[in-house]
């Protein structure tokens, strides 16, 4: 019969064991992407960097993005986007035009957490809204869902991303525009 000492170790070592392989699984079950771009403005260089999940529940859920190197001077606005017809992530040359419908549209009142803005001139004032952290970084959360609106479905009637994109202030300014395909199961 094994010594009551020898016991306690198999046990501990099989609840080790087991955590260990938790977390492995929790690890790589929500696996992240990153989508990246340098812009130059006013002769200043942008590496800007986007993190979130490619792989969503398509029963809707609360996704952390994060993003790094964006100008703090000019604001954006994080979210679920179509990808617009031309565009292809990636190629910044087709980037002609802006991410849109996005998932929740411009949600000013906060009440549907689709989007996020990001700025450091108001931002953090208003529902679903930060300033940028330091060296324009950012971590958002977003609720994200298939269903885009006006009937259109991620991955069933258009292709979706996770994007960033210029706010109100330069809305016409696709130096800002980060595409991070996404796919909902």
């Amino acid at each position: 019969m094994p010594s009551a000492l020898f016991t306690r170790a198999a046990r501990i070592a099989a609840v080790a064991a087991t955590a260990a392989a938790l977390t492995v699984g929790l690890a790589t079950s929500a696996s992240a992407a990153t989508a990246t771009r340098s812009v130059t403005v006013s002769g200043t260089t942008y590496n800007l960097s986007l993190t979130a999940p490619d792989s969503l529940s398509a029963a809707g859920q609360n996704v952390t993005v994060s993003g790094s190197g964006y100008n703090s001077l000019q604001g954006v606005y994080v979210g679920l986007c179509v990808i617009p017809e031309g565009v292809v992530p990636g190629d910044p040359s087709t980037y002609t035009s802006r991410p849109t419908p996005c998932l929740g549209g411009a949600d000013q009142s906060g009440t549907t957490g689709a989007s996020h803005w990001v700025s450091n001139l108001g931002g953090g004032t208003v529902a679903n809204s930060s300033a940028y952290g330091s060296g324009g970084s950012f971590a958002v959360s977003v609720h994200v869902n298939p269903n885009i609106g006006s009937g259109q479905v991620c991955g069933t009637d258009v292709d979706c991303a996770v994007v960033t994109r210029a706010d109100h202030t330069g809305s016409g300014n696709r130096s800002y525009d980060v595409y991070l395909p996404v796919d909902f199961s």
